[in-house]
């Protein structure tokens, strides 16, 4: 045969779930395992132009393969929406079924040179992977975007919010929203249709890593919950060394200024791909950041498209005179930032994010304590692991209260609170040593690196 083994990728075309599992697709290809990343056209393209920490390049082990999806309509962002929830992104979403047919044909193709095919596709695209019981070599494993603790809390909530021996976990559970309170119904009703892929699931692999996520691994494993289904914790996948290599000639104008600041002195500032904030909050963050008196990089973007090639990007304005009054201090970046140097930058000491898996995670990876202002979906559950359980992070004022304006004051005393107090210091500690050991994890013997290990393992046994 010409392979022994091969592995298909099947990411979920939003940002965050892009970013993780092409991070899994170079760690697995570590192994000399040829690796197939499916995708359509726009998003692969996209996935690509956004990693950071690895050139996608030089890897001779990682094929894409690009597929046009029928057009859809792709209205842009709305920033004045009561919602957070990014509902202009759902016909894009729902686009991507189409990938079915040809994920069948490659199947085929694949399936007659292998041994075994091994499938990770992202629980999202279940319906596009179902072809997979046709073929007696292939065999399918589930990636979940989100923390253990996100994963074993929405089971405890299908289950009726029951109580647990554990007092602790069971307290910080009952302070999150109900899913039904964050996702609109259409998409409710998106997510509820991937059950379907319990009958063909191999295992569920997550981006989390044991060092601080271990107990609701264990949670998640119990036989009552998954059976036999196994639970594998591979993360973080996000690269844990980078090299912020001051004599590049290509590095990013944030990166360059931040070599000219102290030692955890500014405190970064991003909501990732899909938040769009309306002109009235951007005002109030403006505001709040320069009465902050703190350092700080800003990175001032409105969600993604649909597509995000596309259309006009909207002009967001600031209030008059503020990039002149803030010029040596802050710093506003208004394309892509190449988020992971900067989270592992040593000027960097705080992040004032929107929670998403992916962005907590490399901020985790990397010891930066975090502002948390969730949004929407999973970031809630995301903000009460970082602020309650590891208790690495300070909350943005009330964020529970969607569509409601987050004042200049809120934001002014929650960056003075991280970044310039004495439980700010004691968070850092925190953050720091717990990204130490997650570091750690993924060298020999760590317990990221044998899970890995295990894994691969498993998916070459004979």
């Amino acid at each position: 045969m010409e392979n022994d083994i091969v592995v298909v990728v099947v990411p979920f075309v939003a940002q965050g779930h892009l970013n993780q599992l092409l991070h899994l697709s170079r760690i697995l290809s570590g192994y000399d395992l040829p690796i197939h990343v499916i995708g359509t056209t726009t998003h692969n393209r996209q996935a690509k132009l956004r990693i950071h920490g690895w050139n996608h390049n030089s890897n001779t082990n990682i094929h894409f393969h690009e597929f046009e999806t029928p057009q859809f309509e792709s209205p842009p962002p709305n920033p004045n929406s009561t919602t957070k929830f990014p509902t202009h992104l759902v016909p894009s979403f729902k686009a991507s079924s189409q990938l079915r047919e040809p994920f069948a044909k490659l199947l085929a193709i694949i399936s007659n040179t292998a041994r075994r095919i091994v499938v990770i596709h992202d629980y999202l695209m279940s319906p596009v992977v179902q072809d997979v019981v046709s073929y007696p070599n292939v065999e399918a494993y589930v990636f979940n975007a989100a923390s253990a603790f996100t994963s074993f809390s929405y089971i405890w909530e299908q289950n009726g919010r029951p109580f647990l021996d554990d007092v602790e976990s069971y307290t910080h559970l009952t302070k999150i929203p109900i899913l039904q309170d964050l996702i609109p119904q259409d998409f409710l009703e998106f997510i509820y249709s991937q059950v379907d892929c319990k009958k063909f699931n191999s295992g569920n692999i997550h981006d989390t890593c044991k060092v601080f996520d271990g107990k609701f691994i264990d949670y998640l494993s119990k036989e009552e919950l998954s059976g036999s289904t196994k639970q594998w914790a591979l993360g973080p996948f996000n690269p844990v060394s980078i090299n912020n290599n001051n004599n590049s000639t290509k590095r990013h104008k944030s990166l360059e200024w931040l070599d000219k600041q102290d030692q955890d002195s500014v405190i970064y500032v991003a909501f990732g791909s899909t938040t769009s904030f309306s002109n009235e909050q951007i005002q109030e963050l403006a505001n709040g950041l320069e009465n902050s008196g703190q350092k700080f990089i800003w990175v001032l973007r409105d969600a993604d498209k649909g597509d995000i090639f596309k259309g006009e990007v909207r002009n967001i304005e600031l209030p008059k005179g503020f990039e002149e009054r803030i010029e040596g201090r802050g710093l506003v970046v208004r394309d892509w930032a190449p988020q992971l140097e900067v989270l592992a930058h040593i000027a960097t000491g705080g992040f004032m994010s929107h929670c998403g898996w992916n962005s907590s995670m490399e901020s985790i990876t990397m010891g930066v304590p975090i502002a948390a202002w969730p949004m929407h979906s999973e970031q809630p559950r995301n903000a009460t692991l970082i602020t309650d359980v590891l208790k690495i992070g300070v909350n943005v004022g009330d964020w529970g209260r969607d569509g409601d304006v987050v004042t200049s004051l809120v934001i002014e005393e929650t960056i003075r609170k991280l970044m310039d107090s004495d439980e700010g210091n004691e968070m850092r500690k925190r953050a720091k040593k717990i990204g130490e050991d997650v570091r750690r994890s993924v060298e020999e013997g760590g317990v990221t690196r044998m899970e890995i290990d295990a894994f691969v393992a498993h998916i070459k046994r004979q």
